[in-house]
């Protein structure tokens, strides 16, 4: 199965987005490191959380590990089209918190963060967070990635420029480690990473 052959991005996220989106996913893959979460379902939040914003490489990517991991070709086309009604009934809410938290950017609504944790409790709640958070950071960083190629190949997003495509992408490499750091002091003073 192939990705969409021009997927435009939805979103685009700035610097300052990509840096905290960074912060954030540290955070949630040192706070979710001995919870056991199941990778089918982990898979299936990225590729919803992917068609929300739109990056073209991660879909690509995540289309194959999706399908290599035995996710259903069909399941994939409809979890990359926005639908999950093929997904496992008790993975629904975190496919639909994964749409949610990519819709708003990274700021759900609490009282949705509330349901995931009655749902999942709170080791099932960090494994989707985690899988959210990290296709975030995936999306936000692939995205003028996948913008820029496109535009090599004659295909530019017609809502992207060429300086936020380099810049961006440059960028994003260059916080890193800095987002990181950040993220490691927020762990060593125990700061939550869960949504207020």
């Amino acid at each position: 199965m192939r990705a969409p052959a021009l997927m435009v991005a939805r979103k685009h996220y700035s610097l300052r987005e990509i840096y905290w989106i960074t912060v954030r996913a540290g955070q949630t893959v040192w706070a979710a490191r001995r919870a056991h979460c199941d990778k089918q379902a982990s898979e299936r939040i990225m590729l919803a959380v992917t068609e929300v914003n739109g990056c073209a490489l991660c879909s690509y990517a995540h289309t194959r590990w999706a399908l290599d991991m035995g996710i259903p070709e069909q399941e994939v086309r409809d979890l990359l089209s926005g639908v999950a009604s093929d997904a496992p009934g008790d993975e629904l809410a975190g496919i639909a918190f994964g749409q949610h938290y990519a819709d708003t950017r990274g700021r759900p609504d609490p009282v949705g963060w509330s349901e995931i944790v009655d749902t999942y409790g709170t080791d099932g709640a960090l494994c989707v967070l985690r899988a959210t958070r990290m296709m975030m950071w995936g999306n936000a960083t692939g995205i003028p990635l996948s913008s820029l190629i496109a535009r090599m190949r004659g295909r530019p997003d017609p809502r992207s420029t060429i300086a936020y495509e380099v810049l961006t992408s440059i960028g994003a490499i260059a916080v890193l480690p800095v987002a990181l750091a950040h993220a490691s002091a927020l762990i060593l003073v125990n700061r939550s990473p869960l949504p207020a």
